[in-house]
């Protein structure tokens, strides 16, 4: 009896008593792992050789085929957007709560421009590998490819902590800041990643204090 009890508590005969194949769900959870693992050399590959690289260059690099990462993500266009997808989420991570960690609303804004800069220079290739816009994106701008859930996040944080700072006025109106801040900070952001380093280049701290007071004051608040 105890021996039978024992042997219908274990996972697979719980799966066979469900239904559900066992193998399959194996399956599944290896190929989930493996995609992730492909993920990863994919993005090391990309940081270290540029956001060119080509298929087969990451492939090498990952120590497998193209044919690999061809069955795994159907072509590049579908690698870069995964690639994104990982980067994207960490980068979310770091940039919400560095806004959450502020004690005003133009602090917040800053600690999330600062943030998002310092990530993108972190590794500008796997930046632009993942950014890269597609022919089959249905948009292209801030909000397009896998920034999409990203620029959305923060877009509600900043719509709500700007939101206490000005009130209600021009409610309407007030919808629109965050798309066009969000366009500013990511064109910025983008110029000064392409830019060479030279005495001429602030950090990433000065770039974030400036368009932060762009973004809370305009370009020449004293002619105003």
């Amino acid at each position: 009896m105890n021996n039978v009890d024992t042997q219908q508590s274990t996972p697979e005969a719980a799966l066979a008593a469900s239904g559900v194949d066992g193998r399959s769900v194996r399956w599944e959870a290896h190929r989930g792992e493996r995609r992730r693992e492909l993920i990863r050399t994919a993005r090391h590959a990309v940081h270290q050789l540029g956001a060119d690289a080509s298929m087969e260059d990451i492939a090498t690099a990952a120590g497998t085929s193209k044919s690999v990462f061809y069955r795994y993500f159907g072509d590049k266009a579908g690698l870069q957007r995964a690639v994104g997808e990982m980067a994207i989420a960490h980068l979310q991570q770091k940039v919400l709560a560095a806004a959450q960690t502020a004690g005003t609303p133009r602090q917040g804004l800053f600690n999330m421009v600062d943030a998002y800069l310092q990530m993108a220079q972190t590794s500008p290739n796997v930046y632009a590998f993942a950014t890269a816009s597609h022919a089959g994106d249905a948009a292209v701008g801030p909000a397009s490819g896998p920034l999409g859930h990203f620029f959305d996040a923060v877009a509600t944080m900043m719509a709500d902590t700007i939101r206490t700072h000005v009130g209600t006025a021009g409610p309407h109106l007030l919808g629109y800041w965050p798309t066009a801040a969000l366009g500013l900070v990511r064109s910025a952001g983008e110029l000064w990643l392409a830019a060479p380093e030279g005495p001429g280049k602030p950090d990433h701290t000065v770039l974030a204090e400036q368009i932060t007071s762009w973004l809370f004051a305009g370009i020449a608040p004293d002619m105003a």
